[in-house]
């Protein structure tokens, strides 16, 4: 078994990130592990860092999320030492994914961002995606930060509906 508890917290990130198509935030993968009381929430952000420093992990923020995905040197690395994670707990990394697929996607797949145009306007940036195919990719300009902001929240819990009423609409 692994002797340092801080590898064992990051094959369980990195097998985590291998098993799933899309990208996880750094809440998703903090919710599970920290549900199972694995390590505590300092531990873990030391693992995030440490993996993305070394570059087996990559990570982009967008607003107030960080999403993380496994590279390329980080799936070799999980491929030499996935045999160190127990059994159990790739069984229980496996049944919460299979579980909260559809939540976990969903979370990742809808994004909005803003940020102030030259013009001085505010511009929100509205993306759906289901996998890798971009469904809606959409900019709105408008004149407050408070606008903005209220687009790409309610974005997050309307992207759906907004989605269907435009395809109705268009065709």
């Amino acid at each position: 078994m692994i002797q340092d508890p801080l590898t064992l917290y990051k094959l369980i990130v990195l097998y985590m990130l291998n098993r799933v198509e899309f990208p996880l935030t750094a809440a998703q993968v903090s919710d599970f592990v920290l549900e199972r009381e694995y390590t505590n929430f300092l531990t873990l952000r030391q693992v995030i860092s440490e993996l993305t420093e070394s570059g087996l992990l990559s990570s982009e923020t967008v607003r107030n999320r960080t999403h993380l995905s496994v590279t390329a040197e980080g799936k070799k690395t999980l491929h030499f030492f996935q045999n160190r994670i127990s059994g159990t707990i790739r069984e229980e990394i496996d049944a919460y994914l299979r579980e909260n697929e559809f939540t976990l996607r969903n979370e990742v797949s809808v994004q909005g961002n803003y940020y102030k145009s030259t013009s001085g306007e505010f511009e929100a940036h509205l993306v759906a995606k289901d996998g890798q195919v971009t469904l809606i990719d959409l900019t709105l300009s408008v004149p407050a930060e408070e606008i903005a902001v209220s687009i790409c929240d309610n974005w997050q819990e309307k992207n759906q509906e907004i989605y269907k009423y435009l395809v109705e609409q268009l065709f």
